[in-house]
């Protein structure tokens, strides 16, 4: 399936900001001033996509923006004035990067796209530094919720997103996190702003 996301994000590249830019603008700035008062430091965008992250984001950390396709992060690179910040075209399940590389990672909507978020979530929490901060905006059904997002789930995880995707399953199977916030975004609740940070207790994973 990754294989067909893969396409299917190469193909809607040109067309992607036309329709979330305005939609998750306020949203998105008011996950990543989270970043704002910490000192510099080095930062991963998990999915970084054509990059409508990076105007909200404070010029003072190191940023690594990673997206499965080359065509999502030529679109981002026109968005990287003033920001330190590398390209990386590779796999959110399987980072290529040691433990404890990243003072935090940002996973905006990521988790509701690949096709294992728990795999997604666990690698994110291997590469965050102990008491590391991660940060996420998706959408996330509720414990139990049935309807027509489910209904449709076995045709949109093909060819964009999972409508599927329960926040508090995942967390749950990762372990190890401590939830520092966890509010509604937009469509009433259906997309959520999340900040978790890496217990400071938890082992180091290779």
């Amino acid at each position: 399936m990754y294989f067909t996301l893969k396409h299917s994000y190469t193909l809607v590249a040109p067309f992607y900001d036309a329709f979330l830019t305005a939609a998750t603008r306020p949203a998105r700035k008011r996950s990543l001033a989270a970043l704002a008062a910490d000192a510099p430091g080095d930062v991963l965008l998990l999915g970084v996509g054509t990059g409508l992250d990076l105007p909200h984001l404070p010029a003072q950390h190191r940023y690594v923006g990673l997206d499965l396709t080359a065509a999502m992060l030529a679109r981002a690179r026109p968005r990287t004035a003033g920001l330190h910040f590398a390209p990386l075209r590779g796999d959110a399940q399987r980072l290529p990067f040691h433990a404890a590389s990243f003072d935090a990672v940002v996973l905006h909507l990521i988790l509701a796209v690949v096709p294992a978020p728990t795999l997604c979530l666990a690698e994110a929490v291997r590469v965050l530094k102990p008491g590391g901060q991660l940060l996420i905006f998706d959408k996330f059904l509720r414990r139990g919720e049935a309807g027509w997002k489910r209904l449709l789930n076995p045709l949109t995880r093909r060819v964009a997103t999972r409508l599927d995707v329960v926040f508090e399953d995942v967390l749950e199977a990762v372990g190890g996190l401590d939830v520092k916030s966890n509010q509604a975004a937009l469509a009433s609740g259906w997309f959520r702003l999340i900040r978790l940070e890496k217990s400071a207790l938890r082992p180091p994973r290779a």
